[in-house]
């Protein structure tokens, strides 16, 4: 139970950084692909977050090394693609069925939020593998 809460709240504080930056990026820029950009740069910086948080006090681990850091982000960031792709579905979605931002964001909520649960899984087998969680 304990996990489930503190992953809860460090999936929060990654999707308001993620909502956030998109919300800067869109209101800063308004030209050509305006949309695209705003979620590329919120996912990022949402990655890089999740990443550190993820590692640190989801899976408590430690690398052994620059090399195996990276590494190790590179998968992260692979299992994230197929989670993205989930997210960004949900948040255009509601951007086509609803037309305004406030839903376009509800939507990037909602996929971010299955998109997460989804990668924990995806971070936990495939990631995250060699770092025992005292969680379980």
């Amino acid at each position: 139970m304990k996990l489930i809460i503190v992953y809860t709240l460090l999936a929060l504080a990654a999707t308001v950084v993620n909502i956030g930056t998109q919300d800067v990026v869109g209101r800063l820029y308004k030209g050509p692909f305006a949309l695209a950009l705003a979620m590329l740069i919120g996912t990022a910086i949402g990655l890089v977050i999740k990443y550190v948080l993820d590692k640190r006090y989801i899976f408590h681990f430690q690398a052994c090394g620059i090399g195996h850091d990276s590494r190790t982000f590179a998968l992260y960031t692979l299992m994230g693609l197929i989670t993205t792709a989930m997210f960004w579905s949900v948040e255009l979605g509601f951007e086509q069925l609803f037309g305004s931002r406030s839903m376009r964001y509800l939507g990037a909520v909602l996929g971010l939020g299955v998109g997460y649960v989804a990668k924990y899984h995806l971070d936990k087998r495939y990631v995250f593998r060699t770092a025992a969680s005292p969680f379980e």
